[in-house]
């Protein structure tokens, strides 16, 4: 097959790119660096099966030949992130996804969309199953992704219904791995930095609020199983495995052997205090759950960023 990915060069997009290549696919990358690295992609430089766009698909854009499949991955993913960039995060969940919609419409492709577990919003629901319709604030200080990714999901089903797009949608979960940014704001990437520099572990709130962290691997492989299956309505990918800021904090301080301590900031807005998949749906179409343990995966993160902090090792 030939692809194209949106948000190439970010952390998940790039470990996807290298999922297809390993098949035997051929993938053209798009990404405009917004908040994606060169670096992520460098060791494709001479792939003759990648080939890469600077573009920002929230403008007019096309990709020359034959596509099989249309991977709609760019968007910041991180709470700084998106809001630092709010309006470029909403441009990119609307139209961005309908640029790439286009795009899969008019090349007869597979669309495959990333949307989030944000969707779900701080849930009244305990695990979050797909049925699931979510507790949002539409004007939050989160709302910029949560309702980016809820628009996006709403335009891919109504380019599947109107005019018959093959259309997948997969919500994914806290993740987790190496290529991520070392300041993007995430959980795993602060405290494995802070734990490494021998600073105090930021902990917001008093640490009780539960996520679920998926290893890269176990994802990418989640999403490419969805790619290939023929399910059309959202599906979970994460690892159900639950654990207390508190917990994580814990074990990142015993595997990085730190002498960090913790230190306690208020809650952020809209934070959501537990977040678990259902992952029935991918466990029985998909034959797919998680096989990294969080400490193995934890280990394999830590010994990346040794090697790209400063003062890591």
């Amino acid at each position: 097959m030939r692809v194209a990915i949106t948000g190439a060069a970010g952390f998940l997009g790039s470990h996807l790119t290298d999922r297809f290549l390993a098949d035997g696919h051929s993938v053209v990358g798009l990404d405009n660096f917004l908040t994606g690295r060169a670096e992520n992609l460098a060791h494709l430089a001479r792939s003759p099966n990648f080939e890469f766009v600077e573009q920002d698909v929230s403008l007019p854009f096309s990709v020359a030949g034959v596509l099989d499949g249309v991977l709609h991955f760019a968007s910041a993913a991180s709470p700084p992130d998106y809001q630092k960039f709010p309006l470029e995060t909403l441009r990119v969940g609307s139209v961005g996804t309908s640029n790439s919609l286009d795009l899969a419409l008019e090349k007869g492709a597979r669309f495959f969309l990333a949307s989030t577990s944000e969707v779900y919003g701080d849930p009244a629901v305990h695990p979050q199953p797909e049925t699931y319709w979510g507790h949002v604030n539409s004007i939050g200080e989160r709302s910029m992704y949560d309702e980016a990714k809820r628009f996006a999901e709403a335009t891919t089903m109504a380019y599947h219904r109107r005019h018959g797009v093959d259309t997948r949608i997969v919500r994914i979960f806290n993740t987790y791995g190496p290529r991520m940014r070392p300041h993007d704001g995430r959980v795993v990437s602060n405290f494995i930095v802070q734990a490494l520099g021998g600073e105090p572990l930021t902990v917001y709130g008093n640490g009780e609020q539960t996520r679920s962290f998926c290893y890269v691997s176990d994802l990418v492989e989640g999403i490419y199983r969805l790619f290939h299956s023929e399910r059309v309505q959202p599906t979970n990918v994460g690892n159900p495995g639950e654990f207390t800021m508190l917990e994580l904090a814990a074990m990142v301080i015993d595997l990085t052997g730190s002498k960090s301590t913790l230190e306690y900031q208020s809650l952020p807005a809209d934070d959501p205090r537990q977040r678990k998949p259902d992952i029935t749906v991918a466990r029985n179409v998909l034959g797919w759950e998680p096989t990294v343990q969080l400490r193995d995966g934890l280990r394999r993160t830590i010994e990346y960023f040794r090697d790209v902090v400063p003062g890591g090792r």
